[in-house]
């Protein structure tokens, strides 16, 4: 962990911390903000959320920054990502840090690494708290893949709701990733704890096909889908890709399956976004033959989950229940921002954030800067 200033004051060495998380996922939607109030090991409590949407002129400077690592319109990005952030979590109150992800624009952990854009160190100057941010880089460091990274938080969301058997967590967001937890364990990074990897891409070809088509941001409750058939022959082709067979643990970029468009462009609307939304239950479907033990359930957050025709498809495909998070007590809006508030105490206090089953990192990191600000907020 690289620190900068003093947080001692801020964030004392043990007891619970209401920390403040944000997440700009690959979906490009906007900016989740929640509390979670924890030591770092154990959820005490959820507190307030909120979200921040970006407008058409902000996600279309987002997708122009997408896949590059330098440049004018990375520039572009990085300060509208810090601003839109200062914005979405100056309006919460008795916090003591945050926890900022930033927004990733290139993810290339076996080349030059990975990029999320935005400004800690500004930012923790404009809010006047510690702020602990790039998550990401000391990971890939060390040779492991940088992502998924809320699979600490998903062992803790397990402990949470006294989880007895192995269970998954799937994220669908612009890509798909899945945590294994066995809650049998007594901490994150004991060894069978957990198995986590990206699964393939989810939302991010459909909802980029649906803007490209039909000038819309998703196929919102999954009504394209619905009318439409699946393409086998495409679907096949999908899943010939050497990603699928690949041993995790495994990461994506949003744009590594970027061809998927071109394999449904000879359909129509509606069986272009059916034969997409198929893509992605296969992949978690194949994802899951990696499990060590069959999972008693599973518990389905991002935006996917909103999905029905894609929520059926697992259903079917998957030997055991799939239920959105919500099914337990959890909110599917805000795990993701959660799992940064999180992990932000535990970068804080110098707890690892990931290990060789999570990201394939040679050894535990706790990867992370903690920036503190010149003159501290005034709490109540």
């Amino acid at each position: 962990m690289a620190e900068e200033g003093n947080v001692g004051r801020a964030i004392s060495k043990s007891g619970a911390v209401r920390s403040l998380g944000a997440m700009s996922g690959t979906s490009l939607d906007g900016v989740d903000a929640a509390v979670v109030e924890t030591d770092g090991h154990s959820i005490i409590g959820f507190g307030q959320s909120s979200y921040r949407a970006y407008d058409d002129e902000e996600r279309s400077a987002l997708r122009a920054a997408l896949g590059l690592w330098h440049g004018p319109d990375v520039d572009n990005a990085a300060d509208l990502v810090t601003r839109a952030h200062a914005e979405a979590l100056s309006e919460f109150e008795d916090v003591d840090l945050i926890g900022f992800h930033g927004q990733t624009l290139a993810h290339e952990p076996r080349g030059r690494g990975t990029l999320q854009v935005g400004d800690g160190v500004w930012l923790s100057q404009a809010l006047g708290l510690p702020v602990v941010w790039d998550f990401r880089s000391d990971d890939v460091a060390l040779g492991g893949e940088g992502a998924p990274l809320a699979p600490f938080f998903h062992f803790a969301c397990a402990k949470w709701i006294g989880a007895e058997k192995p269970l998954c967590f799937l994220n669908l967001g612009g890509v798909g990733n899945l945590t294994y937890v066995d809650p049998a364990f007594e901490r994150p990074e004991d060894p069978g704890a957990l198995l986590a990897f990206d699964t393939g891409p989810a939302n991010a070809p459909v909802d980029d096909l649906m803007q490209a088509r039909l000038g819309q941001a998703m196929d919102r409750d999954g009504a394209v889908a619905r009318g439409g058939t699946v393409e086998t022959g495409a679907l096949e082709l999908f899943l010939a890709e050497p990603f699928f067979s690949k041993m995790p643990p495994k990461s994506l970029d949003r744009n590594d399956f970027a061809e998927m468009v071109g394999l449904v462009k000879e359909l129509n609307d509606s069986d272009a976004v059916a034969t997409l939304t198929a893509m992605c239950a296969a992949g978690v479907t194949q994802g899951m033959e990696h499990c060590p033990k069959p999972p008693s359930r599973v518990l389905v957050t991002g935006g996917g989950r909103k999905n029905p025709v894609l929520m059926e498809m697992l259903r079917v495909a998957l030997d055991c229940p799939v239920e959105p998070v919500e099914a337990v007590g959890l909110d599917g809006d805000m795990l993701e921002a959660q799992a940064f508030a999180y992990l932000a105490v535990r970068v804080a206090r110098g707890l690892p954030t990931t290990c060789p089953g999570t990201t394939g990192v040679r050894a535990l990191v706790g990867g992370g800067i903690v920036s503190a600000p010149e003159r501290a907020r005034s709490l109540p």
